[in-house]
C-alpha cells in the first residue's frame, strides 16, 4: 500500500496516535479501579431510538440534538425483511431513490443527491456498490449539511450504518426464501468477556429477480472483536468483506412524456445479459478503534479504517434519445473498471467541564485521511434502431470494447474541528461547532492527450443550534448550517471543473420533538429551507462548464414512533419537498424528440423542479402482537409524482404500495413470512436523474419466508 501524503500530515497523525496509546498505556498501567460489574444480554432497541451517535459523534439523547436525525433500527430491518438500502429507506421520509447505473446504492436527500455521502460508524464509505444489511444495527440519517463532522458533501443529508459489535451474546441463524427463486442465509453470532468479547455476522444469497435476465450473487462477512485492556481502555478490531455480482440494469426508456408501458420485467439490454452486461464489485475492509477514559470528564478515542474496492461494470443501455415519431430507439455498449484504496484516521477528545455555571460536553477532533481512485472508461458496440415497446435486444460481445478515458486520482483530506454542546440549564441547551478542511485532489486524465490537474479547497463549515425545552416530554429548537461540494468531490477532476471553486449549502431549520407515554412514543416536525449556490452548469453557447446555478427546498417533515404496552409498534412519517432550481442558464438537451436533439429542442431548467424528489411522500408501518407467539403486521408508502429528468420533460407517476407480514416466535426459533406490494401496483420505484430514460420499474407482489433459529 503506498502512502502519498504530505510529511506534514504524517507528522500530525502520527504523533496524535502515538499519544494516545502511550498515554493509554500508562495510565492503564497504573490507574486503580472499582470492582467491575459484567452485564450480558441482547439488546433490543424497538422502533423508538431515545438516542443517536452520528450527529455529535457521541450517544446522545435526539431531544438534545437541533436537527432532524432519522433512526432506522435492527428490529424494523428485520420485521420488514430488508436486505438493502432501498428496502430500508422507504421508512425515510424526504428520500428519493436513483437506479445509481445499476451498479450502486445513490439516493436523493431533501431534493439534493448523495451520491457521495455514505458513510459507517462514522467513516467515509463513498466507494460505488451496493451495501447488505447484515452487520447493520442501525440507520442514522441525518437530515441537512452536516460538514461540521464529516467534511465535504452532504447538501441534503447523510446516512451512516451503525454496525454490529461485540458485547452481547447471541446466536442466530436465519434462512429465507423468495418468490424469485432467492435464496439468503444469514448468521449473527456473538459472546461476551470479561477481557475479550468477539461477533461475526455474515450472509450468502444468490437469487433471480421480477426482471427479465436479472440476478444476483452475493457473500457478505464481518467478524469483530474487542480487548478490554482496563475498566477505561478498549481495543476494538473490525473487518469487513463483501461480493456481489448482479445484472447492471438501467432500466427502461420513456414515450410521450411518460416511462413506457410495458411488463415491469421487460429487460432493454443485450440478449446475452448475464455475460455481457454484469456488474461486479468487491469491497475489503478492516478498522481499529482505541478508546480511553482519563476521568470521568476525560475521555479519547482514536479510529483507523482502511478499504480497498474493485468494480467491473458492463453494461448495454437505451443509447442518446428515443424518437417518438418512428417510436424506435438504439443500443450502446460499455464498460467501466474501477480500483480504489484509502484510509482515514480520527482522533477526538471529549471533554466535560463547567463553565460560569453552564455544563460543557466539548469534542477536540482531527481527521486524516488519503484515497486513490482508478478508472478505466471503455466503448463497445451499439445498435439499432429498434422498437421501444418490443425491442430486439443485441448479442453482445464483452471483449469488444476499447478503452476511451483513464483517470488516476488521489484525494487527501487534512481537518480539524471543534463542538461544544452546552447546558444553559435544564430547559436551554445549545449546540454549536466548525470544521476546517484542507481537501487536495490531483488527477491525470488520460485520453487523446494527457492532463494532469489539481486543485486544494479550504474550507470553513459552521453549525449552530438552540433547544428550549419547556418539559421534559416537549424540545424546540432552531438551527443553521452550512457546507461545501468541491470539483469532483466523488469523481476524478476534469478540465472542465478543475478551475471552480467548491459549491455550498446551508440549511435553516426549526423543529419541535414530543415524547409520549413514558418515552414509549417519540414524535418530531420540522420546516426547513435548504438553498445550494454555485451549481456548476454549462453555458450553452460555449458549452463550459462555469459556477452558475441555484438550486433550493422547501420542505416539512413528520416523524412518529412508538412502542406501546398493548403490544403495537408503528414508524410512520410524511415529506413536503418543494425542491425546485431557482437560478440557472443550463438546458437540458436529453429531451426525446422526432431525430436528434437541436439547439431548439433543449428545455431551460431555471424553475423547474429537482429530479426525483416527490412534492409529497408518506409511509407507515406497525406490528401487533396478538398472543401465543404471533405477531401480525403491515405497512404502505405513498410517493408522489417525480421527474425523470432536469428539463422536467418526463414524469414518473405517483404510486401507492402496502405490504403485510405475519410472524410465529417460540422459544428458539421463529417462523415470518412477508408479502410485498399485495395489490401488484405498477409502478416505477426509481430513476437516473439526469435522463428522461432509464427509470426503473418496482417489483410486482412478492413473498418472502424466513426461518430463524436463536439461542
Amino acid at each position: 500500500m503506498e502512502f502519498r501524503i504530505k510529511p506534514g500530515y504524517l507528522a500530525v497523525l502520527a504523533t496524535l496516535s502515538l499519544t494516545s496509546i502511550t498515554a493509554n498505556t500508562a495510565l492503564a498501567q497504573s490507574a486503580g479501579s472499582l470492582p467491575e460489574v459484567q452485564v450480558t444480554g441482547s439488546r433490543t432497541d424497538g422502533y423508538v431510538a431515545p438516542t443517536a451517535i452520528s450527529a455529535t459523534k457521541s450517544e446522545a439523547p435526539l431531544r438534545d440534538i437541533p436537527q432532524t436525525i432519522n433512526v432506522i433500527s435492527a428490529e424494523v430491518i428485520r420485521d420488514q425483511h430488508a436486505t438493502s438500502l432501498q428496502d430500508i429507506l422507504r421508512n425515510v421520509p424526504g428520500v428519493g431513490l436513483s437506479t445509481g447505473d445499476g451498479q450502486r446504492d445513490q439516493v436523493f436527500i431533501r431534493g439534493f443527491t448523495a451520491i457521495g455521502d455514505q458513510f459507517v460508524d462514522g467513516f467515509r464509505d463513498d466507494a460505488l456498490y451496493f451495501r447488505d444489511l447484515s452487520n447493520v444495527e442501525r440507520l442514522e440519517v441525518i437530515k441537512g449539511p452536516a460538514a461540521v463532522l464529516y467534511g465535504r458533501g452532504s447538501s441534503g443529508g447523510l446516512i451512516n450504518r451503525v454496525s454490529k459489535k461485540p458485547g452481547v451474546d447471541i446466536s442466530d441463524v436465519s434462512v429465507s426464501l423468495t418468490s424469485t427463486a432467492g435464496r439468503r442465509g444469514e448468521i449473527d453470532l456473538g459472546r461476551s468477556g470479561e477481557t475479550v468479547s468477539w461477533r461475526l455476522t455474515g450472509a450468502r444469497e444468490q437469487s433471480d429477480s421480477y426482471r427479465a435476465q436479472q440476478f444476483l450473487d452475493r457473500t457478505a462477512i464481518a467478524p469483530s472483536v474487542e480487548f478490554k485492556i482496563s475498566s477505561d481502555t478498549k481495543l476494538l478490531l473490525q473487518a469487513d468483506y463483501i461480493e456481489d455480482r448482479r445484472l447492471t440494469d438501467f432500466g427502461i426508456p420513456s414515450y410521450q412524456g411518460r416511462p413506457v408501458s410495458v411488463d415491469p420485467g421487460k429487460y432493454y439490454g443485450a440478449a446475452n445479459a448475464r455475460d455481457a452486461d454484469f456488474s461486479q464489485s468487491r469491497v475489503a475492509s478492516t478498522a481499529a478503534t482505541l478508546t480511553h477514559r482519563f476521568n470521568d470528564s476525560l475521555s479519547l478515542r482514536n479510529a483507523f479504517r482502511y478499504y480497498d474496492y474493485h468494480l467491473n461494470r458492463n453494461n448495454t443501455n437505451i443509447s442518446g434519445n428515443v424518437n417518438e415519431v418512428a417510436r424506435t430507439m438504439s443500443f450502446g455498449h460499455a464498460a467501466l473498471s474501477r480500483d480504489e484504496n484509502g484510509w482515514f484516521n480520527q482522533t477526538e477528545l471529549t471533554q466535560k467541564l463547567m463553565i460560569a455555571g453552564t455544563r460543557h460536553e466539548i469534542l477536540y477532533g482531527v481527521e486524516v485521511g488519503q484515497q486513490s481512485k482508478d478508472s478505466v472508461s471503455s466503448s463497445g458496440p451499439t445498435s439499432g434502431p429498434t422498437s421501444i415497446f418490443n425491442p430486439v435486444l443485441p448479442v453482445i460481445n464483452p471483449s469488444a470494447v476499447t478503452a476511451t478515458n483513464r483517470t488516476f486520482g488521489t484525494y487527501d483530506t487534512l481537518a480539524s474541528y471543534v463542538q461544544d454542546t452546552i447546558a444553559f440549564s435544564d430547559q436551554w441547551k445549545a449546540l454549536l461547532g466548525v470544521r476546517y478542511d484542507s481537501f487536495k485532489q490531483q488527477s491525470r486524465v488520460v485520453t487523446t492527450s494527457t492532463a494532469n490537474l489539481s486543485r486544494t479547497d479550504n474550507a470553513f463549515s459552521p453549525r449552530a443550534g438552540l433547544v428550549w425545552q419547556p418539559s421534559e416530554t416537549q424540545s424546540y429548537y432552531l438551527s443553521w448550517s452550512r457546507s461545501f461540494q468541491p470539483s469532483g468531490e466523488t469523481l476524478p477532476l476534469a478540465t472542465n471543473n478543475a478551475d471552480l471553486a467548491p459549491e455550498n449549502t446551508r440549511n435553516t431549520e426549526v423543529g419541535a420533538k414530543y415524547d409520549f407515554l413514558d418515552g414509549r412514543a417519540s414524535a418530531t416536525v420540522s420546516v426547513f429551507r435548504l438553498e445550494r449556490d454555485n451549481i456548476k452548469a454549462a453555458d450553452p453557447i460555449t458549452r463550459v462548464i462555469i459556477p452558475v446555478g441555484k438550486q433550493r427546498t422547501d420542505g416539512v417533515e413528520l416523524t412518529l414512533s412508538a412502542d406501546l404496552k398493548q403490544g403495537w409498534k408503528v414508524l410512520t412519517g410524511y415529506a413536503y419537498l418543494d425542491a425546485k432550481v431557482t437560478d440557472s442558464i443550463a438546458v437540458d438537451g436529453s429531451t426525446n424528440v422526432a431525430g436528434s436533439p437541436t439547439v431548439a429542442n433543449n428545455v431551460p431548467i431555471k424553475g423547474k423542479r429537482a429530479t426525483l424528489t416527490a412534492m409529497h411522500s408518506a409511509n407507515v408501518w406497525l406490528t401487533k402482537e396478538i398472543g401465543n407467539g404471533f405477531t401480525l403486521g403491515g405497512g404502505a408508502n405513498a410517493v408522489g409524482s417525480r421527474f425523470a429528468n432536469p428539463g422536467n420533460t418526463v414524469s414518473l407517476p405517483g404510486y401507492f404500495t402496502a405490504d403485510a407480514m405475519a410472524a410465529y416466535k417460540a422459544a428458539n426459533y421463529s417462523v415470518q413470512l412477508n408479502i410485498n406490494n399485495i395489490f401488484n401496483t405498477g409502478y416505477i420505484v426509481s430513476g437516473h436523474g439526469t435522463s428522461p430514460n432509464l427509470s426503473l420499474p418496482g417489483a410486482p407482489r412478492n413473498v418472502a419466508l424466513t426461518l430463524r433459529y436463536s439461542m
